[in-house]
């Protein structure tokens, strides 16, 4: 049964049904007008349908080339704040580590990077957070608070640690931004319709080979269907084939425990 889900989550599964379905709503809407409408009539559409199929191509190409960009840039610069974020959680424990008295602040936050791990990566995938992940950050601050620096050495660190907290909830909420970031709905209303419009203006043309016609229906509606995809894909960072892994958060996970695990022998 759970084979059964996860197949059609598949994005290989949806791009494939995504694709059937508009080369045979496509070529279904090409029969229907060939057998409605007289040949005569759709001959003489050619010149004044071709004129019209592409000044209505040209502007949908600009504004998939757009949306395209659009989603593209979006989708880099949530992988960037993953990055950054990871980054900042793994240069946070170090300094931490540094410091003493403060083994309670390192479990909590190795805590805070497992439940984003675990937890909220898939909530982020449904455009919302964990609440946990956010209760585990907000621990490590008030063990952060109740550090008493007593040497100069501990100052310096003390203050770095404060920065670096600071700088890792910055990029965590930049993250949870960028992963709430979506393409408004009219958007795609006029990406679907103007799609349709154009492979739509591909029946009334009067081509004597209704083969060929089909041909070139067909290999225009799923060229469009797949580009669509391509942008419903990128919209969403943390989900389908293109999303965006915990991978910086296990790496730095790991490295925390290393050091941690290096560190018993010598207490031993």
């Amino acid at each position: 049964m759970n084979n059964t889900i996860e197949a059609k989550r598949s994005p290989a599964i949806r791009l494939s049904l995504g694709l059937i379905a508009s080369m045979l709503v496509a070529v279904i809407g090409l029969f229907l007008v060939r057998c409605l409408a007289s040949a005569s009539w759709l001959h003489a559409n050619n010149e004044v349908a071709g004129n019209y199929l592409q000044t209505v191509g040209t502007i949908y190409a600009v504004l998939l080339a757009f949306v395209v960009f659009v989603v593209w840039q979006q989708h880099n610069d949530t992988r960037s704040a993953v990055e950054s974020e990871a980054n900042e959680l793994s240069d946070f424990y170090r300094i931490i580590q540094a410091l003493p008295g403060t083994q309670q602040i390192g479990e909590s936050v190795q805590e805070y990077g497992k439940v984003v791990v675990a937890e909220e990566w898939m909530e982020m995938a449904r455009g919302r957070w964990s609440r946990e992940a956010e209760q585990a950050l907000e621990e490590v601050w008030h063990a952060l608070q109740a550090i008493e620096p007593r040497t100069s050495r501990e100052e310096a660190l003390y203050a770095e640690a404060l920065a670096r907290f600071n700088d890792l909830s910055d990029a965590r909420s930049r993250r949870l931004h960028c992963s709430l970031l979506r393409l408004p709905p009219s958007l795609w209303v006029l990406l679907l319709t103007n799609g349709g419009l154009v492979v739509g203006s591909m029946w009334i043309f009067g081509l004597e080979s209704f083969s060929a016609q089909a041909f070139m229906t067909v290999a225009l509606a799923g060229s469009i269907a797949f580009i669509l995809f391509l942008v419903a894909d990128l919209d969403n960072p943390f989900w389908g084939s293109w999303r965006i892994g915990p991978d910086a958060f296990e790496r730095a996970l790991g490295k925390g425990l290393k050091s941690e695990s290096s560190g018993d022998p010598k207490g031993v």
